[in-house]
Protein backbone atom coordinates (compact mmCIF):
# COMPACT_ATOMS: atom_id res chain seq x y z
CA UNK A 1 0.00 0.00 0.00
CA UNK A 2 1.44 3.36 -1.09
CA UNK A 3 0.95 6.30 1.27
CA UNK A 4 -0.23 9.28 -0.75
CA UNK A 5 0.03 12.95 0.18
CA UNK A 6 -3.72 12.99 0.82
CA UNK A 7 -3.41 9.96 3.14
CA UNK A 8 -0.61 11.66 5.06
CA UNK A 9 -2.62 14.87 5.37
CA UNK A 10 -5.64 12.90 6.62
CA UNK A 11 -3.58 11.03 9.25
CA UNK A 12 -1.99 14.26 10.46
CA UNK A 13 -5.47 15.80 10.67
CA UNK A 14 -6.64 12.86 12.82
CA UNK A 15 -3.60 13.40 15.06
CA UNK A 16 -4.69 17.04 15.46
CA UNK A 17 -8.20 15.91 16.46
CA UNK A 18 -6.73 13.45 18.99
CA UNK A 19 -4.37 16.07 20.44
CA UNK A 20 -7.07 18.74 20.83
CA UNK A 21 -9.42 16.19 22.40
CA UNK A 22 -6.78 15.15 24.94
CA UNK A 23 -5.94 18.80 25.60
CA UNK A 24 -9.57 19.75 26.25
CA UNK A 25 -10.11 16.65 28.40
CA UNK A 26 -7.15 17.60 30.61
CA UNK A 27 -8.37 21.20 30.76
CA UNK A 28 -11.77 20.04 31.96
CA UNK A 29 -10.18 17.84 34.61
CA UNK A 30 -8.50 20.98 35.93
CA UNK A 31 -11.86 22.77 35.95
CA UNK A 32 -13.25 19.91 38.07
CA UNK A 33 -10.25 20.30 40.44
CA UNK A 34 -9.33 16.68 39.73
CA UNK A 35 -6.34 15.45 41.72
CA UNK A 36 -4.48 12.41 40.31
CA UNK A 37 -2.88 11.99 43.73
CA UNK A 38 -6.17 11.74 45.68
CA UNK A 39 -8.01 9.87 42.90
CA UNK A 40 -6.92 7.42 40.22
CA UNK A 41 -4.05 6.72 39.42
CA UNK A 42 -2.98 7.81 42.96
CA UNK A 43 0.31 9.29 41.73
CA UNK A 44 1.59 12.82 41.60
CA UNK A 45 2.19 14.10 38.11
CA UNK A 46 1.91 17.52 36.57
CA UNK A 47 -1.00 17.17 34.16
CA UNK A 48 -1.08 20.96 33.79
CA UNK A 49 2.24 20.61 31.95
CA UNK A 50 0.82 17.76 29.84
CA UNK A 51 -2.16 20.02 29.06
CA UNK A 52 0.23 22.72 27.83
CA UNK A 53 2.28 20.34 25.71
CA UNK A 54 -0.79 18.76 24.10
CA UNK A 55 -1.82 22.31 23.13
CA UNK A 56 1.54 22.88 21.42
CA UNK A 57 1.28 19.45 19.77
CA UNK A 58 -2.27 20.14 18.57
CA UNK A 59 -1.19 23.45 17.01
CA UNK A 60 1.87 21.87 15.36
CA UNK A 61 -0.03 19.03 13.70
CA UNK A 62 -2.92 21.36 12.82
CA UNK A 63 -0.41 23.50 10.88
CA UNK A 64 1.25 20.45 9.30
CA UNK A 65 -2.12 19.05 8.14
CA UNK A 66 -2.78 21.65 5.39
CA UNK A 67 0.92 22.27 4.64
CA UNK A 68 1.27 18.69 3.37
CA UNK A 69 -1.30 19.52 0.67
CA UNK A 70 1.29 21.77 -0.99
CA UNK A 71 2.98 18.54 -2.17
CA UNK A 72 -0.17 17.13 -3.75
CA UNK A 73 -0.16 17.11 -7.56
CA UNK A 74 -3.85 16.83 -8.34
CA UNK A 75 -5.62 18.95 -7.22
CA UNK A 76 -2.85 21.49 -6.84
CA UNK A 77 -2.86 23.65 -3.72
CA UNK A 78 -1.01 26.97 -3.53
CA UNK A 79 0.15 28.71 -0.36
CA UNK A 80 -2.76 31.16 -0.68
CA UNK A 81 -5.14 28.16 -0.76
CA UNK A 82 -3.70 27.05 2.58
CA UNK A 83 -3.59 30.45 4.29
CA UNK A 84 -6.89 31.75 2.85
CA UNK A 85 -8.78 28.73 1.48
CA UNK A 86 -11.94 30.56 0.39
CA UNK A 87 -11.05 29.73 -3.23
CA UNK A 88 -9.19 26.45 -2.64
CA UNK A 89 -9.44 23.96 -5.53
CA UNK A 90 -11.61 21.53 -3.53
CA UNK A 91 -14.15 21.91 -0.70
CA UNK A 92 -13.51 25.64 -0.05
CA UNK A 93 -16.21 25.97 2.63
CA UNK A 94 -15.00 23.04 4.73
CA UNK A 95 -11.37 24.09 4.25
CA UNK A 96 -12.20 27.64 5.32
CA UNK A 97 -13.86 26.31 8.48
CA UNK A 98 -10.71 24.23 9.07
CA UNK A 99 -8.55 27.33 8.65
CA UNK A 100 -10.71 29.22 11.16
CA UNK A 101 -10.18 26.34 13.61
CA UNK A 102 -6.41 26.61 13.09
CA UNK A 103 -6.32 30.38 13.58
CA UNK A 104 -8.45 30.29 16.73
CA UNK A 105 -6.32 27.44 18.10
CA UNK A 106 -3.18 29.50 17.43
CA UNK A 107 -4.79 32.44 19.25
CA UNK A 108 -5.56 30.23 22.28
CA UNK A 109 -2.02 28.81 22.41
CA UNK A 110 -0.34 32.23 22.04
CA UNK A 111 -2.54 33.90 24.67
CA UNK A 112 -1.97 30.93 27.02
CA UNK A 113 1.76 31.45 26.64
CA UNK A 114 1.20 35.08 27.66
CA UNK A 115 -1.31 34.33 30.45
CA UNK A 116 0.76 35.88 33.26
CA UNK A 117 1.04 39.17 31.40
CA UNK A 118 -2.62 39.17 30.36
CA UNK A 119 -3.94 38.46 33.86
CA UNK A 120 -6.17 35.55 34.83
CA UNK A 121 -9.54 37.15 34.02
CA UNK A 122 -8.64 38.32 30.49
CA UNK A 123 -6.69 35.14 29.71
CA UNK A 124 -9.60 32.95 30.83
CA UNK A 125 -12.05 34.81 28.60
CA UNK A 126 -9.67 34.27 25.66
CA UNK A 127 -9.13 30.63 26.63
CA UNK A 128 -12.82 29.76 26.30
CA UNK A 129 -12.54 30.38 22.55
CA UNK A 130 -11.06 26.85 22.40
CA UNK A 131 -14.67 25.61 22.24
CA UNK A 132 -15.19 27.62 19.04
CA UNK A 133 -11.94 26.21 17.62
CA UNK A 134 -13.00 22.67 18.53
CA UNK A 135 -16.44 23.12 16.92
CA UNK A 136 -14.81 24.33 13.68
CA UNK A 137 -12.21 21.54 13.82
CA UNK A 138 -14.83 18.82 14.27
CA UNK A 139 -16.97 20.27 11.47
CA UNK A 140 -13.97 20.28 9.14
CA UNK A 141 -12.94 16.77 10.17
CA UNK A 142 -16.39 15.26 9.74
CA UNK A 143 -17.54 16.92 6.52
CA UNK A 144 -14.30 17.08 4.53
CA UNK A 145 -13.74 14.22 2.09
CA UNK A 146 -10.13 13.03 2.71
CA UNK A 147 -9.91 11.99 -0.95
CA UNK A 148 -10.95 15.51 -2.07
CA UNK A 149 -13.60 14.07 -4.39
CA UNK A 150 -16.64 15.71 -2.74
CA UNK A 151 -17.94 12.26 -1.83
CA UNK A 152 -20.77 12.11 0.75
CA UNK A 153 -19.72 11.57 4.37
CA UNK A 154 -19.07 7.92 5.19
CA UNK A 155 -20.13 7.97 8.84
CA UNK A 156 -18.69 4.48 9.43
CA UNK A 157 -15.24 5.15 7.93
CA UNK A 158 -12.50 4.46 10.50
CA UNK A 159 -11.25 8.05 10.52
CA UNK A 160 -14.76 9.48 10.78
CA UNK A 161 -15.59 7.09 13.65
CA UNK A 162 -12.49 8.31 15.50
CA UNK A 163 -13.54 11.95 15.01
CA UNK A 164 -17.12 11.18 16.06
CA UNK A 165 -15.88 9.40 19.21
CA UNK A 166 -13.71 12.39 20.13
CA UNK A 167 -16.64 14.73 19.51
CA UNK A 168 -18.97 12.67 21.73
CA UNK A 169 -16.34 12.64 24.51
CA UNK A 170 -15.92 16.43 24.39
CA UNK A 171 -19.69 17.04 24.28
CA UNK A 172 -20.29 14.70 27.26
CA UNK A 173 -17.54 16.25 29.39
CA UNK A 174 -18.61 19.78 28.40
CA UNK A 175 -22.14 19.06 29.58
CA UNK A 176 -20.79 17.71 32.88
CA UNK A 177 -18.67 20.83 33.25
CA UNK A 178 -21.65 23.09 32.57
CA UNK A 179 -23.68 21.18 35.16
CA UNK A 180 -20.81 21.47 37.65
CA UNK A 181 -20.51 25.24 37.01
CA UNK A 182 -24.28 25.73 37.53
CA UNK A 183 -24.22 23.79 40.81
CA UNK A 184 -21.23 25.81 41.96
CA UNK A 185 -22.99 29.08 41.09
CA UNK A 186 -26.10 28.11 43.09
CA UNK A 187 -24.13 26.80 46.06
CA UNK A 188 -24.57 29.08 49.12
CA UNK A 189 -21.39 30.96 50.06
CA UNK A 190 -19.29 29.37 52.78
CA UNK A 191 -19.78 30.92 56.21
CA UNK A 192 -17.62 30.08 59.18
CA UNK A 193 -19.13 28.90 62.48
CA UNK A 194 -18.27 32.21 64.14
CA UNK A 195 -19.71 34.38 61.35
CA UNK A 196 -22.86 35.21 63.39
CA UNK A 197 -20.83 36.64 66.26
Amino acid sequence: MNLTVLDLSAYVGLAAVGAITLNMFLGMLMAFRYSPHRSWPHHRFNYFRIHNWTGYLALSVAILHPVTLLFNKDPRFRIVDIVYPVHSPQQPLDNTIGAIALYVLAFVVVTSYMRLRLGRHLWKSFHFSIYFAAAALFWHSVFTDPGLKNAPVDWFDGGKLFVESCLLLIVAISMLRLRYARKKAHRPPYRSVDSHV
